[in-house]
């Protein structure tokens, strides 16, 4: 049951590939974006390491101004491969951040999001697919990544599912904020 757990301190935000080139052509680029908004701003509340991966920015671009500016400190590691996992620089830096947890986030579903969250499946890592802030440019490519994800072991969530998992009781100042950006 650890796995469908959430704490603060032993988890991480990963943001793939939501570059200006691929986000463009995503019919739920808005809702994706918001909805890692979300995430990014409970990240530093709390804490909560945040990672940034780019595809092949020279092709891509850089990630989109909306989540950039959010980001408490911009520097994306840059990747070639379609698993983030088979980049040196991501692993090293997800093994250095010591969390057990990965909340993961991006485009496309059913191949960088995908392929990264064997990969970390692999390296013993619980994975929770925030399905509304991931996307794919088709409907059945998003649907068959979700699908593929779950069966291969990943906690399948949504964002505010993933909010209320890590904020854990009303009240509190974090609590205040969050539930003022999702109304």
């Amino acid at each position: 049951m650890d796995k469908f757990f959430l704490d603060k301190n032993n988890t991480a935000l990963v943001i793939i590939d939501i570059q200006d080139r691929l986000a463009n052509v995503m019919k739920m680029r808005e809702e994706v974006v918001k909805n890692c908004l979300h995430l990014i701003e409970l990240s530093k509340m709390m804490n909560i390491p945040i990672v940034v991966t780019e595809q092949y920015p020279k092709g891509l671009g850089q990630t989109v101004a909306e989540i950039k500016d959010a980001l408490p400190s911009y520097q994306p590691i840059e990747k070639l491969t379609f698993s983030c996992c088979e980049e040196p620089n991501f692993l090293n830096e997800i093994k250095k951040l010591n969390k057990k947890s990965i909340i993961l986030t991006g485009m496309e579903t059913h191949i960088c999001v995908l392929q990264t969250c064997i990969g970390l499946l692999k390296e013993g890592f619980h994975v929770h697919l925030v399905r509304d802030a991931v996307c794919s440019r088709a409907k059945e490519n998003w649907k068959a990544g979700v699908e593929f994800m779950r069966d291969a072991g990943a906690v399948v969530t949504c964002t505010e599912t993933v909010l209320f998992q890590l904020l854990k009781v009303a009240g509190t100042e974090e609590f205040k904020n969050i539930s003022k950006r999702i109304k």
